[in-house]
């Protein structure tokens, strides 16, 4: 029977949120998400296997997006 996602979230060592996502299996998968311990979004984007792949952004320090970059996936 196949795995299911597991929500994960870490955070900072003064409690505010650091990143939160899901993980299969031990990997990182789906949509993640990195804070500032501001509280503004760091960076964002997508891992299919454990790996990053897809669209992803960086925000600058008013959480507003600053880059996106297209990570494709490895040659396997």
């Amino acid at each position: 029977m196949p795995s299911e996602p597991v929500s994960f979230v870490k955070h900072h060592k003064d409690g505010s949120l650091w990143a939160r996502g899901q993980m299969l299996d031990g990997q990182m998968t789906g949509f993640w998400e990195w804070f500032r311990k501001d509280g503004t979004k760091l960076r964002s984007g997508w891992f299919e296997n454990g790996e990053q792949c897809g669209e992803w952004t960086t925000f600058d320090k008013a959480g507003m997006p600053h880059k996106t970059t297209l990570i494709r996936p490895k040659a396997r």
